[in-house]
This record gives C-alpha cells, structure tokens and sequence, in this order.
C-alpha cells in the first residue's frame, strides 16, 4: 500500500490555500500548512483533522526568505521528506498609481510573490533531486499573462514565478521532479473583495482547489481557468503589438496634474 502524500502549502489560511488544503486532505494526502496568521491557520486544522485528515499548522512568513527556508527544510527532515510543495503564498492586487508608487510598496509585492515563492521550493530542489521524486506547484496568474498598468508590478511578479518554474521544468524531470504552473483568473477570496473593479467569470474557491488539486494528481505541466480568460488572452497575443498598446493606453487613468 502506497503512503499517503506529504504536502507543503503555503499561504493556507485563506483563500485558494485554505480550500486547497481541504480538497488535498479529502483526497488522503498529509497537508502542512504555513501561513502567517497562526490563529486562522490552527481553526483550519482543527476542522481538517476533526473530519479525518491529518494536518499540521506551521507559522511562516515567506517574505523572510532565510527564515523560510530553513523552517522548509526543518519541515522535510521532520515528515520524511515532502512529495509536493505548493507555493501558494500571495500578495497583491493592482498598484493601482504609476505616479505615486513607491519602491517599498513595490518590494512588499516582489518579497511575498516572488521572492517568497523561491523561497519555498528552491531549498527543496536539491532534496527531491536526491529522492529522484518531487512535485513543485506555483500558483500564479492569468495576470501574468496581461499587461496591465495598474497591475504592473503584481503581474511581474506572478510572470517572473511561472517564467522561473517553466525554465526548470526540462530539468526537474530529468530527476523525476514535477513541475505544475497554474494560472487562475479572478478566484472569490479575502483578497479579490477588496477589488473596485469588475471581476469576470470569478470562480468558486471550492471549485478553484479541485482544479488544482485535479491538476496536481495528474501531474499536468499548465492549469489556465477559467476558459473564457484563458482563450481571450490567446486570441488577445494575436493582435498586433501597437493594437493592443492602443487599447491597453485607453485603460490607463490620466496622470496627475502637476
């Protein structure tokens, strides 16, 4: 009998982690959950294993990427050694003025988005290489995929985690390392209910987590959902450059008056 998946989760205290985290533990996997937020983190663990599942909390900040790493690594040598790593953490939403950004707001988004992310898995590579096993997840975004303005430095962040995991893919499975890239549009969460602005074809969490949790078991390379999005920005890459600079000009707020 096989044993039950080891999984790392981060971000898990809300959102697209936190259903993630209940979806993976109602399929039989062993979740460890890192988030910062200790309190929400021990009621979600508290509700996984009261209906079964076996769960652990761990307070994590990814953004301090020394500490994250070598709370990472603590964690694999605790467990056995995790089959899937799941770099979920995130910040964001659109920076919304150009003009008055500054460099720290910026930094936060890098630190937590990107930053972070490599924190996460980077020290665990070279572990799975030596199993000859592994699954690395991220969890990007279709935002990565459309230049925004107002989202510039959010979506540089989510195209620098997918262009970084798609580089290593090749690599990774030359030493039986998997490697998923998932790009979901507008996902009902904590973070999207602060958006001011019109959220298409938003998604269930619930229904988001079984996408990827479908994806993780099937070891699928990309996960783009919802369709609609995902078809609209490839059709979207076949209009001319200077066609779609027009449109995107037209979405951008006139600067500030001097």
């Amino acid at each position: 009998m096989n044993a039950p998946p080891r999984a790392l989760l981060t971000g898990a205290s809300s959102g697209i982690g936190a259903a993630l985290a209940r979806e993976l533990c109602r399929r039989g996997a062993h979740v460890w959950l890192g988030a910062r937020r200790a309190d929400r983190l021990a009621t979600l663990v508290d509700e996984l294993r009261a209906a079964g599942g076996v769960a652990h909390a761990v307070t994590l900040d990814v953004a301090d990427a020394a500490s994250c790493a070598r709370i990472v690594t603590g964690l694999d040598d605790d467990c056995g050694g995790f089959d899937v790593v799941i770099a979920n953490a995130g910040t964001g939403g659109r920076t919304t003025d150009l003009w008055k950004m500054q460099v720290d707001d910026a930094a936060e988004l890098v630190a937590t988005n990107l930053t972070g992310a490599l924190a996460t898995l980077l020290p665990l590579l070279p572990r799975m290489r030596g199993r000859g096993r592994g699954h690395v997840v991220g969890i990007s975004s279709q935002a990565a995929d459309i230049k925004q303005p107002q989202g510039a430095v959010y979506g540089a962040t989510k195209a620098g985690l997918s262009y970084f995991l798609d580089s290593v893919a090749p690599e990774l499975a030359e030493h039986g390392i998997a490697t998923t890239i998932v790009h979901p549009g507008f996902v009902k969460s904590e973070m999207t209910a602060k958006n001011k602005f019109p959220m298409p074809f938003l998604v269930e969490t619930d229904a988001a987590a079984r996408r990827i949790a479908d994806a993780i078991e099937a070891r699928q390379r990309w996960l783009r959902f919802p369709w609609q999005i995902a078809v609209a920005i490839t059709v979207a890459s076949w209009i001319p450059g200077s066609v779609r600079a027009s449109i995107t000009r037209k979405s951008v707020p006139p600067p500030p008056s001097s």
